[in-house]
């Protein structure tokens, strides 16, 4: 997030937004006013969270996510198919460290 805003960006469309709304919000308000300490830690906060919303091809690793933490927006349509095992554990365990589950 921080790269795209240093480069001029004026915010982000952001895949972690669908589960970290607030945060992400956060992070752009922090740098937006100077505060690039601040927006720097919050990213780097949740960054092995956000990495691992692409542990697989988008949008399978978001949509587990967002149906584990209660939003119920259904499965991945073909071709795509569900997470494997080994990557729903690495997401539920970062869910889970976040407070998100």
């Amino acid at each position: 997030i921080i790269p795209i805003l240093s480069l001029g960006g004026s915010g982000v469309i952001s895949v972690a937004a669908n589960i970290l709304p607030r945060e992400i919000h956060d992070i752009c308000y922090e740098y937006f006013n100077g505060n690039l300490k601040n927006a720097l830690d919050l990213q780097l906060k949740y960054l092995s969270l956000i990495n691992a919303l692409f542990i697989e091809n988008n949008p399978i690793p978001v949509k587990k996510a967002m149906n584990l933490m209660g939003m119920e927006v259904g499965q991945v349509r073909l071709p795509l198919v569900d997470i494997c095992e080994n990557n729903e554990t690495i997401l539920k365990e970062e869910l889970s460290k976040h407070g998100l589950i």
